[in-house]
């Protein structure tokens, strides 16, 4: 008889306990979708800080030690087919804005890590990729697909936002928008 009773109450505990990882999931991503409505509409709401380890290389590396910069954060999977269309196009920006006070670090989302440095080294980027395997940062960002593509301004202020693949000129003039910001 007590054998039963504590299977229930470890059943109880259990789906209580995912009952509580929903609820703040859904908290999350409802926070997540505030913060791109923000910026479609002209917002610029202070960009959600993280550290994450970063993708080949030892190390963290959190958002917030790049304030006084223009960051491009840039959410990928090496699974993603438009990401690979992608690649080049955000590895070719990185190397046109180098020098110029503009980071870009490369966010895989949802991803293995060996997967994901393998996509860094077939497409050769030469800029900072971490790794947020269960997707809780993409999530607190709002992002739906990938690839997504947001801007930070010196301030650490998010500035733009683009879903979707993105080409040279838009990422451009989103990345001069966060210079001006």
């Amino acid at each position: 008889m007590r054998m039963r009773s504590a299977g229930r109450v470890a059943a109880i505990a259990l789906v209580a306990g995912l009952f509580l990882l929903l609820v703040v999931h859904m908290a999350t991503a409802q926070r997540g979708a505030a913060v791109a409505a923000a910026v479609a509409a002209g917002k610029q709401p202070v960009a959600p800080d993280f550290a994450l380890g970063r993708i080949g290389h030892s190390g963290t590396l959190k958002l917030s030690s790049l304030r006084g910069r223009v960051v491009v954060l840039n959410f990928w999977a090496s699974w993603c087919r438009a990401c690979k269309d992608e690649a080049r196009t955000i590895e070719a920006a990185a190397e046109r804005w180098r020098g110029r006070g503009v980071v870009f670090v490369g966010v895989d989302s949802q991803d293995f890590t060996s997967d994901a440095r393998a996509f860094t080294r077939r497409f050769g980027l030469t800029y900072t990729s971490v790794h947020d395997g269960p997707g809780s940062v993409m999530t607190r960002y709002g992002v739906t697909g990938m690839p997504e593509t947001w801007t930070v301004n010196r301030a650490g202020r998010l500035v733009d936002h683009i879903a979707g693949v993105t080409d040279g000129p838009r990422l451009d003039s989103a990345i001069e928008r966060a210079r001006r910001a």
